[in-house]
């Protein structure tokens, strides 16, 4: 590379590195304001407020193939930046409600900025990438990403203690605004010349609406009830409309996805195990948090600091990884991330009771699955986009990032079915047991994925016929 092209190369993974790492926050950071949300609108009921959660994420999950297409279609960086926009709005107002209609309408306009910063982010940081050295890129970048999502609710929990509820939104538009300035200057354009301006217009109302009503049958199961009739319905409604859209992008000239990505094997096998990893892993930090403060009755800061060192792993791991991966590919990587979670697990299950074991029931194991993590997370992007064509990675990416959302979506619902409401300790010890050999066997599926099933020798680079 040029000392020019370098240069703006770095600038790249920095703004869409910075921009991940407020997007993830956003996706967990919420979960602990919760109390203090509801005791600042005390009239609101708990399902209502419940929505200032579920409204963000079914927005960027639903949103998100169309951005991808918009991302190649109108072009990458103006798409990103316009996301910038609606999210910086969409977190200045939530920091300002006054109610919580508006509280919920704004996280909505969130969505929209955040779905807009996935595909097209990585969009552009592919493009401002060399072949041979995108894994290394995207490594740093899902470094931030996953630190991000995994300390985010230490990070909320210093800023709701200093500044109240609102400073978890508002911390968003100060850093949204330096991202802006910056990628203004410093992003190059790039869209693609094969993406028509005539997209099927039935299948962006059918996948939006179908991955939307999806994912609310997912994220409101646990307590609406599995077999309840609105997440009955919701599941086959959503199926439906997935279903036909489906059927019209494979015979629609111009689909707003298109179906023959999942021809290519390395995309394929990499997006499979990745509902298989995040299903074990989401599964297993959404609830471990709540098992250590009701059982074993620590502070949430003192949780989410015990629960850090696994992250701080994950993110040290994920960049070397990348570098490793540079050479020898990702597959034999994700093997090991696979069985290092097989393994965190099974420590949990060993050494992990009703009474607090920091080392042992704690900290060894979260430090086993941070190595999980580190070989798994920006791994799996890589292994998706590996062969993909650069005039189809907004799309592409736009895909991976839908089934990692609907991936997350199971992992958190299936713990939460597992865990139930237990209200003793050898009960909820139970409930864990049973959410960590469902993890044992997803990360077991992992391994054997990417051990046998993913390609040896990626030829990196394929074109759709």
């Amino acid at each position: 590379m040029s000392v020019q092209a370098e240069s703006s190369a770095r600038r790249t993974l920095f703004i869409t590195s910075l921009v991940g790492f407020m997007v993830a926050m956003e996706i967990t950071i919420i979960s602990i304001a919760r109390s203090q949300i509801s005791e600042a609108f005390p009239s609101a009921e708990a399902a209502t407020l419940s929505w200032v959660i579920t409204a963000y994420n079914i927005g960027v999950a639903s949103l998100l193939l169309p951005a991808g297409w918009m991302a190649d279609r109108y072009g990458r960086k103006k798409v990103f930046l316009w996301g910038l926009v609606a999210f910086i709005f969409g977190s200045l107002l939530s920091g300002l409600a006054t109610s919580p209609a508006l509280l919920i309408g704004a996280r909505v306009v969130q969505s929209i900025g955040g779905a807009a910063q996935y595909p097209a982010g990585l969009a552009l940081l592919l493009s401002a990438f060399p072949l041979e050295r995108r894994m290394r890129a995207i490594g740093v970048w899902g470094a931030v990403s996953g630190l991000a999502a995994a300390l985010a609710p230490s990070l909320g929990a210093l800023l709701i203690e200093g500044f109240g509820w609102r400073s978890v939104f508002l911390i968003n538009v100060p850093v949204a605004l330096l991202a802006l300035i910056a990628g203004r200057s410093w992003l190059i354009e790039s869209r693609s010349s094969e993406v028509s301006d005539r997209v099927d217009l039935v299948s962006v109302p059918m996948a939006s609406l179908g991955i939307g009503v999806l994912l609310l049958a997912l994220v409101q199961g646990g307590s609406w009830g599995w077999t309840a009739p609105a997440t009955m319905c919701s599941v086959v409604v959503g199926v439906l409309m997935l279903a036909t859209f489906f059927r019209r992008s494979l015979s629609h000239t111009e689909p707003l996805f298109d179906l023959r990505l999942f021809g290519i094997r390395t995309y394929a096998v990499a997006n499979i195990g990745s509902v298989f990893f995040l299903v074990a892993f989401f599964s297993w930090i959404i609830v471990l948090p709540e098992f250590i403060q009701e059982t074993w009755g620590w502070s949430v800061l003192q949780s989410g600091f015990a629960i850090a060192p696994g992250p701080i792993v994950s993110t040290v791991l994920s960049v070397t990884n990348g570098r490793l991966a540079d050479r020898i590919g990702p597959q034999r990587i994700l093997v090991v991330g696979g069985i290092a979670g097989v393994g965190g697990l099974l420590l949990h299950f060993g050494y992990t009771g009703s009474t607090p074991s920091f080392f042992m029931g704690l900290l060894l194991p979260n430090l086993v699955m941070g190595v999980a993590a580190g070989c798994s997370f920006a791994m799996l992007v890589g292994a998706s986009m590996s062969e993909i064509p650069s005039q189809r990675f907004g799309m592409a990416g736009a895909g991976r990032t839908t089934v990692f959302q609907l991936s997350i979506a199971i992992g958190a619902g299936l713990a939460i079915t597992l865990v139930g409401d237990p209200d003793v300790g050898s009960t909820a010890l139970e409930a864990m047991r049973r959410v960590w050999m469902v993890g044992v066997l997803c990360f077991f599926v992992q391994a054997m994925l990417f051990c046998f099933v993913y390609p040896r020798d990626s030829k990196r680079t394929v074109e759709i016929s």
